[in-house]
């Protein structure tokens, strides 16, 4: 049940980053509200993927550049994370379009505060 409503936070988090960052899109697979809500999830869950199976080996190896740069380094970390997710949704021939290198690191930003804020708000990051 716990994943269920992370699938979705996150899922509404992609959205209003999509309307707040002018770089990152989603192109649904259908004109459809039903098409459109489920390429939202489909690429939230794609996110939650990369994110916690290679965004931790990324972190991990470059645990040394977080602590040299002061933790600096996970906006650039998070941007190729998200781009990452542009690219495997690409290969479906829907999902995340985000326009260059920059954007995919303000919407990561973005991403990353509107996600933190429904949970903290939701309650759906509770310690295990």
């Amino acid at each position: 049940m716990r994943f269920l409503l992370s699938l979705i936070v996150n899922a509404f988090a992609l959205w209003l980053t999509t309307l707040i960052v002018a770089g990152v899109s989603v192109r649904p697979y259908a004109d459809t509200e039903i098409g459109t809500i489920l390429t939202y999830l489909l690429v939230a869950f794609i996110f939650g993927l990369v994110n916690s199976i290679i965004g931790t080996v990324v972190r991990v190896v470059a645990f040394p550049l977080y602590i040299l740069t002061l933790g600096l380094i996970s906006f650039i970390i998070n941007g190729l994370l998200l781009l990452l997710v542009a690219w495997f949704s690409s290969l479906l021939g829907f999902g995340l379009e985000i326009e260059g290198f920059w954007w995919g690191v303000l919407g990561a930003i973005v991403l990353g505060i509107i996600s933190w804020l429904l949970n903290l708000i939701l309650g759906t990051k509770k310690d295990r």
